[in-house]
């Protein structure tokens, strides 16, 4: 029973959430600290688009496991996808980084992180609290 109740479409959108906003938050500091490199490409993670796939999709709905024997699938974790960011602009270096964007791009994700993780920690709690 009590895995049921983690296992519904909310809990597993807000885990793959807090992945897309981790793999994000990486990328935002290898290209913070790559800002000197030459001809390094500021890289990003769009992970709205892989989550609005996996609510509008049907790659919410795990496999039944019925037998302890039975393999799963690498492909439960969402695939979330680093790409070079288009756009910006080139220094002489062709590096494309600026850290103003960067530093806007970290703290926009951290704001959905803790928002996100506030999110879980009250359904939590509600749970706790019907479970009384």
């Amino acid at each position: 029973m009590s895995d049921s109740l983690f296992s519904d479409v909310s809990s597993t959108v807000a885990k793959a959430a807090l992945d897309g906003l981790s793999l994000r938050q990486q990328a935002i500091s290898r290209n913070i600290a790559n800002i000197d490199t030459p001809a390094y490409q500021a890289e990003t993670v769009d992970f709205q688009e892989t989550l609005s796939r996996m609510v509008d999709g049907d790659t919410l709905q795990p496999l039944k496991i019925t037998d302890e024997a039975h393999l799963t699938t690498a492909e439960s974790d969402p695939p979330f996808v680093v790409s070079l960011r288009p756009g910006g602009s080139y220094r002489a270096d062709q590096n494309n980084v600026a850290i103003d964007v960067e530093m806007a791009d970290m703290s926009e994700a951290g704001i959905q992180y803790q928002a996100i993780s506030q999110a879980i920690s009250k359904k939590l709690m509600l749970l706790k609290t019907l479970a009384k």
